[in-house]
């Protein structure tokens, strides 16, 4: 994958704060080629016919109040004739109503086909961009999405998919025809009335712009707030919702009210400015234009008064300064909405800018497996330069074979894993596969041929299928259901009504632990890798469960290089060779018999271990005891178990 063409953009800012206008109009380039694209001259040719058609709407649009005036002429002149026609249907007046009707008909009509035509092209921008965006976010590194909130990504892909649509419409259908309007007919007020006229006009529409634009202004910071507080009660609702087991263990119902209803407080209070805000908008434009178009009314009907016009023009100047009012009216929530759009859609190009942390080389080139050799070479590697993690690692995981990775807490073993995704890239040293630099091999091609079973396995809100079809997406339905046989877990799916048609739910939370390990492996082997990362697979799981899952998973690593990041020694007693990670470092290795022998570390994380095992094994026994009847010195018993 490639960097976002986004990731080199500027993005201007004044000290802490973002310098608006040159955002917004960095933000209109940056929309103007979804607009506008190179690929597809079928939209290019639909974007010139709405221009076209929006040209023609404007220039009858402007020219049809000459039909009323001449009418309005004709009906008070006592010397126009009564008709044409033998019953009079054909006089002058009435040619020219229907005139004036056919030619607000026609600027309708072309104003539909404008919308008609551009459909289509802010549609295609929508789907583009918002797939870019998605694309984009898939792209970035892990630790981009371990600090952010999925819940406020999800917020800025849906309110920046409304700010296209927004800022496309007001645009090109609505800000474009309005300043079009307001030129055409700044021409006729010049050619048909006196200069006065014309200076009344544009200052009312200067004046109204202006305090369209500064209201507006304020009211967009406003909307940031909003947006902020939006965004954090939206990623509140989000993380409670999945940790909803967490907050019924701790009986915290109230506090996630509270937390979430804090987030409400703000928003609710910048939604109240922002009507208020509203009202004084809406207020001060019908000021300004009402003052100037009586300042016009009242000198053509002085003019009318005095014969230097007469009554047609009156109703000319007021046809056109209606005319006026309808877009300039619009403009006021025009401007809203685009500036509200260009916020969103902020958000959203400041995603796209955010450059991934590991990309691939222009010369990188597809992982070629022979056998699957894997090689750490003197790797550092730190997620905060003062706090370094691992230590100049070595070690080798020979085709076929297995190595296991044990250590205590914080020594680095799921960081390995990590590195061998390519999820990070090492500080120094190199990981190899097959004597490949990971650096040179395209990430994609790199994932095909690793296979992971986690600990925590997290599963699409699908079927059962669906999930582990999710290992090789083109597999068959016989190919899933074989996968399932061998990760022993077909017996399971088979007394379900659904069967592989199961709903799993959300994060596949209605299956227990070891159905859905079952699953993760089957998913694995569907993917066949000739490469395994097993990440403390069967940790969070009960000892019972722990020894089927291990069978499915020693049948899995068959004949593939295995890499198995551990936390319970007893699954890793038959590796090839075991590495034991203490502070970044490795401090010892060697088969299991081997560092039972040293008596170091392994071997001391082994005694505990067995001793906590004997004790639930001891308390397992006295709870089957219990169950069976009560038996003298039991309470002894459980003391020492506990």
């Amino acid at each position: 994958m490639r960097s976002s063409r986004y990731a080199s953009e500027p993005y201007v800012r004044t000290g802490a704060s973002v310098d608006a206008e040159a955002s917004s109009l960095q933000t209109l380039r940056n929309l103007w080629p979804y607009i506008w694209p190179s690929d597809r001259a079928d939209l290019k040719k639909r974007v010139a016919f709405a221009l076209s058609a929006l040209f023609l709407g404007k220039l009858i649009n402007v020219l049809t109040p000459y039909a009323f005036k001449w009418a309005t002429d004709a009906l008070s002149d006592p010397a126009a004739p009564d008709g044409v026609g033998p019953v009079g249907w054909l006089s002058v007046p009435i040619m020219l109503v229907a005139a004036y009707g056919l030619g607000r008909i026609m600027n309708v009509g072309f104003d539909q086909l404008r919308d008609g035509l551009f459909a289509r092209v802010g549609q295609h921008a929508v789907r583009n961009l918002s797939n870019k965006t998605f694309r984009h976010m898939h792209n970035l590194s892990l630790r981009f999405h371990l600090q952010r909130r999925t819940g406020g990504l999800s917020r800025i892909i849906e309110r920046g998919t409304r700010g296209i649509e927004g800022v496309v419409r007001h645009t090109i259908l609505h800000a474009v025809p309005t300043l079009l309007q307001f030129v055409m007919m700044s021409a006729v007020i010049a050619f048909q009335f006196d200069v006065i006229y014309l200076v009344i006009v544009v200052t009312m529409v200067a004046l109204y712009v202006a305090f369209t634009v500064r209201v507006t202004a304020w009211r967009i910071d406003i909307r940031r707030q909003m947006n902020e507080s939006d965004n954090d009660a939206n990623s509140k609702t989000v993380d409670s919702l999945l940790n909803f087991e967490t907050v019924k263990y701790f009986g915290n119902e109230e506090r996630e009210a509270h937390r979430f209803d804090q987030s409400m407080k703000v928003y609710e209070k910048t939604a109240i400015s922002t009507w208020v805000s509203l009202t004084w908008l809406n207020f001060g434009q019908i000021a300004i234009f009402s003052t100037g178009m009586a300042l016009c009314m009242a000198l053509s009907a002085h003019a009318v008064m005095t014969g230097t016009q007469t009554v047609g023009d009156f109703v000319l100047i007021n046809a056109l300064l209606m005319q006026l009012a309808i877009p300039l009216n619009f403009f006021g929530s025009m401007h809203r909405e685009i500036k509200q759009g260009l916020v969103d859609l902020e958000s959203m190009f400041e995603l796209m800018r955010e450059a991934p942390e590991v990309t691939d080389k222009d010369d990188a080139k597809p992982l070629d497996v022979k056998g699957g050799t894997v090689r750490f070479d003197d790797v550092h590697f730190a997620y905060d330069a003062n706090r370094p993690i691992l230590k100049g690692i070595s070690f080798e995981v020979p085709a076929g074979k297995s190595v296991a990775i044990v250590g205590p807490s914080g020594a680095g073993k799921s960081t390995i894993s990590r590195l061998l995704f390519r999820f990070y890239d090492v500080t120094s040293g190199s990981i190899t596969i097959d004597g490949q630099d990971l650096r040179d091999i395209e990430q994609h091609s790199l994932r095909q041929n690793v296979g992971m079973v986690p600990q925590d396995t997290v599963l699409f809100n699908e079927t059962i299928a669906y999930n582990i079809g999710y290992g090789r997406p083109d597999a068959s339905r016989e190919e899933i259901v074989e996968a399932a046989r061998m990760a022993q877990v077909s017996d399971f799916i088979a007394r379900l009504p659904a069967g592989f048609d199961t709903e799993v739910g959300e994060r596949g939370l209605k299956l227990s632990g070891g159905e859905k390990q079952r699953v993760a492996i089957a998913r694995t082997i569907l993917k066949a890798p000739p490469i395994l990362v097993l990440d403390e697979a069967t940790s969070a799981l009960d000892s019972h469960t722990e020894q089927e899952i291990q069978t499915a998973l020693d049948k899995v690593s068959q004949n593939r290089t295995t890499v198995v990041i551990a936390h319970r020694l007893s699954t890793v007693i038959g590796a090839d060779e075991i590495i034991v990670l203490e502070d970044g470092g490795i401090r010892e290795r060697g088969r299991h018999a081997e560092l039972l022998e040293q008596k170091g570390l392994y071997a001391s994380m082994w005694d505990r271990q067995r001793e906590a095992s004997e004790a639930e094994e001891r308390l397992r026994k006295a709870v089957e005891s219990d169950r069976s009847g009560y038996l003298p010195g039991r309470g002894a018993e459980l003391e020492v178990a506990e």
